[in-house]
């Protein structure tokens, strides 16, 4: 069983860990507060279009932050069992494993193809979006191979190119 100490440690951890990602992967288009925005030596600064990839990444980020907010809403609810706390925390466990190997695969493919790509882990089901001027069933199914190395078990994989 877990003590008070060690799950408000945990919980403080993965909240540190969680936001130090969505910190790191932000863009840095979405801290410019306008379009116009002017740096310390007074010249314009160039603020390009966000591509497919970020906008996937934020989105992801924003959706996993909430549901981590909801499980440790849970955890610490006074009102609800043991049983359910330790559901809720596995369940944080479970989505902070899943992110981090979002990220280990998004990496191997930008080491592996020089590619930039966004990764979502739903169960067995693996979305991949590549940015990629190259549209072949050649480069998609390297990518598949890529990717399923990773896995023990079978993983449906999906590969759109943007």
């Amino acid at each position: 069983m877990i003590n008070k100490k060690n799950l408000w440690f945990l919980t403080l951890f993965s909240l540190v860990l969680v936001l130090s990602v969505y910190y790191i992967t932000m863009p840095k288009e979405l801290l410019l507060t306008n379009n116009g925005a002017i740096n310390e030596d007074n010249s314009k600064i160039d603020i390009k279009e966000v591509s497919i990839i970020e906008t996937l990444r934020t989105e992801d980020n924003a959706s996993t932050l909430e549901e981590i907010n909801k499980l440790k809403a849970t955890i610490s609810d006074n009102t609800l069992t043991t049983d359910a706390k330790n559901e809720a925390f596995d369940a944080l466990k479970l989505l902070n494993q899943i992110s981090s190997k979002e990220e280990l695969l998004e990496e191997k493919i930008k080491n592996t193809f020089d590619l930039d790509s966004f990764i979502k882990i739903d169960g067995d089901q693996i979305r991949v979006v590549v940015d990629s001027d190259e549209h072949s069933n050649t480069l998609a199914n390297n990518i598949m191979r890529t990717i399923q190395e990773s896995f023990d078990t079978k993983q449906y994989i999906s590969i759109q190119f943007k």
